[in-house]
């Protein structure tokens, strides 16, 4: 063969290649040459060098009063630009909104460390959140005329500190997630978990972030709890169901797609006769039949989530949104067990496995087999909060330190019948 030109020898043994691996090991094993060859691990490294800080270094500026009663605000929340579907992005718009609808005025941030065209960024957000009406800016802009600011990730915290730091202001980062987690224990790991000693306010979704950052750094947090998209999934289907669904997300380590996808082969070996849903990003060519919705919109999703017996939900630090949306829709949620995700998700007709395949695609055939018609109701029951109680535990977080006042939960109760807008300032 070394006989060959070269193009038609490279060509014999990238087919020779195929035939032997399969097509997506082969494309797996290209993608890692191609990222070894261009040097990827420096290309993707997420913050402009410029925006690392450094805990023990920051002298951050702060306002020297509070704004006066009845003033309005500008609030800064700094992202990534967001794709359609997001369940992070749509879980900070959700605060976003909650802000705005009191009156004050809010400003996103793309912090966007890999120079994508900056109106289509736009183009998607508002198309995937029509009602969000805040106005959008690039961080290169500046922060001037900003009153306090949310960090949302690692990146843009970093990126926060690196940029803000003459300008007084209020800083606070919402944490969805320990992101040190997404990396293994090296350079990455160490950047992500120092963001949590910056000195912003930290706001904590749910008792699992709260309690590493208390146990693990001894760093202070305010804990928001997890709501609930109660309005758009629901229960609508009491009658007969049939397979699983699962979302597909192969990028992040933490949704385990590779070990899903290893127990959903083997349930359908068990189980050939029900189908297999894939909803999300898509994870290459799979060996076994399945569905392929692509990106749903919640409706779309609480659809199908009506239509099926259970879930299979991933995931290896915080609890994702897509266990709880499960339960409202009557299907089952079949989750790795780990003391991260059990610390949000306590609902009793949750099934939890060893996260093996075979653990997982057992609890999966249990569950089909032994579809209790009555399980769905079960489900679904309950006084379930939503997303209310968040919004307003947030933005009385961040009017409290721009106002100078500090909410009580009797605040909190007393302001609940007053209209948006019109909530009382206390200084």
């Amino acid at each position: 063969m070394n006989a060959l030109p070269g193009p038609i020898r490279r060509t014999v043994s990238t087919l020779s290649a195929v035939r032997r691996l399969g097509p997506r090991e082969s494309a797996r094993r290209a993608v890692a040459r191609l990222e070894a060859k261009l040097g990827a691990s420096e290309t993707d490294f997420p913050l402009f060098p410029s925006d690392v800080s450094d805990s023990r270094a920051l002298d951050l500026a702060a306002p020297s009063e509070p704004l006066g009663a009845g003033s309005t605000a500008t609030i800064g929340w700094i992202c990534t630009p967001p794709g359609a579907g997001s369940g992070g992005h749509t879980t900070l718009f959700r605060m976003v909104a909650e802000l705005e609808r009191r009156g004050h005025k809010s400003v996103i941030f793309f912090y966007d460390r890999f120079g994508s065209d900056f109106e289509e960024r736009v183009r998607i957000l508002r198309a995937a959140w029509p009602n969000l009406t805040s106005e959008i800016r690039s961080i290169d802009d500046g922060f001037d005329g900003i009153d306090a600011c949310v960090a949302s990730s690692w990146q843009t915290a970093h990126a926060l500190a690196a940029r803000s730091a003459g300008i007084p202001m209020h800083r606070f980062y919402f944490i969805q997630d320990y992101e040190p987690y997404f990396y293994p224990r090296g350079w990455l790991y160490e950047l992500a978990e120092d963001t949590y000693r910056f000195g912003f306010t930290n706001i904590a979704l749910g008792g699992m972030i709260s309690g590493v950052l208390d146990s693990d750094l001894g760093v202070p947090s305010e804990q928001v709890e997890f709501g609930r998209d109660t309005e758009t999934y629901r229960l609508t289907n009491t009658g007969a169901r049939e397979g699983v669904v699962f979302y597909e997300r192969p990028s992040s380590d933490r949704r385990g797609f590779e070990l899903a996808r290893l127990a959903l082969e083997e349930f359908h070996r068990r189980h050939p006769e029900q189908p297999i849903h894939l909803y999300g990003a898509g994870g290459g060519e799979w060996s076994i039949p399945v569905v392929r919705h692509g990106r749903l919109t919640p409706a779309q999703l609480n659809t199908l989530y009506n239509e099926s017996i259970a879930g299979l939900a991933m995931s290896f630090t915080n609890v994702s949104l897509v266990p709880d949306e499960l339960l409202l829709s009557g299907a089952i949620p079949v989750v790795n067990d780990s003391p991260l995700a059990r610390a949000c998700l306590s609902h009793p007709e949750v099934v939890w496995a060893a996260a093996t395949p075979g653990a997982l695609a057992d609890a999966l055939s249990r569950t089909v087999e032994n579809a209790d018609p009555a399980r769905p109701h079960r489900a679904a029951a309950g006084d379930r909060p939503g997303w209310a109680q968040t919004e307003t535990a947030v933005a009385e977080l961040i009017e409290g330190a721009i106002f100078g006042r500090v909410a009580t939960a009797e605040s909190r109760a007393d302001q609940s019948s007053l209209p948006v807008g019109a909530l009382p300032v206390e200084v």
